[in-house]
């Protein structure tokens, strides 16, 4: 079914558009386009078009801010600096992956090649800090020093993640700290910045990060059933697509160190040398069920959206709470 987007990622991407633009602007001209092009303001003729991504992370950093104290306005530059390190990290996920696809159009690095891609990441991430460092707040050292160790994290995360794909066995409670590292460490930080910028307590800002940490691995556990079982419309990717690249994602993990005699055969699946054929990856699909890792992934998602929830229940916000709510509800219903 198709889910209905959040008013507050509309509200978010309409919050930064102007800043974001402005702030890649500055790039020399080639880098800039492969930027423009990568964040759907242009097409790879240099046309105008309009394709722009979710704005999640600035979501939350503007929805923490206005639930931690109400000021929503300060916290503007955490928001583009934390869309500015994501689209770093797409630009060059897409490149290590071989993705030749995103949001229904060719990835920039095919568009422009691989170096023009790799420095258009690099020069996105050397942006990100210098928007905090020159934000109208007390706390902008703080902040990206917050930004600068949550990059850390987000690359050990792809490493780990690249690692993955050259090793026969990886362990369950290695692949939680791979996805806490490459996915849930920027939400958190993207909550964290908002309440910090704001002005809040130390007591709420570690409580928003709490929640963003626990909201972004329900985030990446939803991503990864519609890896295998997501509608193509909605995702992009042919059906069953992680497992026809043999990814070792959070359900694959479990169903490999199940100790079931799905998981064996799976595991037999993954190790042959050659590509595994439609059936083969039909069968993987059965055999993951049949370990009962689509079944724990879902139970997961939901344990850890109530584990966000008590995050932001005891964060002591002095304004609304409401749209973070919206915005958790949304990841979980992603894959309904």
């Amino acid at each position: 079914m198709t889910v209905t987007m959040p008013s507050a990622l509309s509200s978010a991407r309409e919050s930064i558009d102007s800043r974001l633009r402005h702030t890649v602007a500055g790039l020399d001209p080639d880098t800039r386009r492969v930027c423009e092009y990568h964040f759907g303001w242009i097409d790879a003729d240099g046309s105008e078009d309009h394709r722009p991504g979710k704005a999640l992370r600035p979501a939350l950093v503007l929805l923490s801010a206005r639930a931690a104290t109400g000021d929503e306005h300060s916290a503007c530059s955490g928001a583009v600096a934390v869309e500015l390190v994501h689209n770093f990290s797409l630009l060059h996920d897409d490149l290590m992956d071989g993705d030749i696809s995103r949001r229904h159009r060719a990835t920039a690095w095919t568009v422009f090649g691989r170096s023009a891609a790799l420095l258009a990441g690099d020069a996105l991430l050397g942006l990100a800090n210098g928007v905090l460092l020159e934000a109208d707040s007390q706390r902008a050292l703080w902040a990206a020093r917050e930004l600068s160790g949550t990059v850390r994290e987000l690359i050990a995360g792809q490493a780990a993640d690249l690692d993955f794909e050259r090793r026969a066995e990886v362990g369950f409670d290695e692949c939680l700290r791979m996805v806490a590292g490459k996915t849930a460490a920027l939400l958190a930080c993207s909550c964290s910045l908002g309440a910090l910028l704001s002005g809040a307590s130390e007591h709420t800002v570690r409580r928003l990060r709490g929640f963003g940490f626990e909201l972004g691995m329900a985030f990446q556990l939803v991503d990864d059933l519609l890896g295998i079982w997501g509608d193509p419309e909605e995702t992009g990717k042919p059906v069953l697509s992680d497992l026809r690249s043999r990814k070792k994602s959070m359900p694959v993990v479990h169903a490999l160190n199940s100790d079931t005699d799905a998981g064996l055969w799976l595991r037999e699946l993954y190790r042959q040398p050659e590509q595994p054929t439609e059936s083969q990856v039909l069968r993987g699909a059965e055999l993951l069920r049949s370990a009962g890792s689509e079944e724990w992934t879902r139970a997961e998602t939901e344990r850890r959206l109530t584990a966000a929830h008590r995050q932001l229940r005891d964060a002591g916000c002095q304004g609304t709470t409401e749209g973070l709510t919206e915005l958790a509800d949304f990841v979980l219903r992603r894959n309904q």
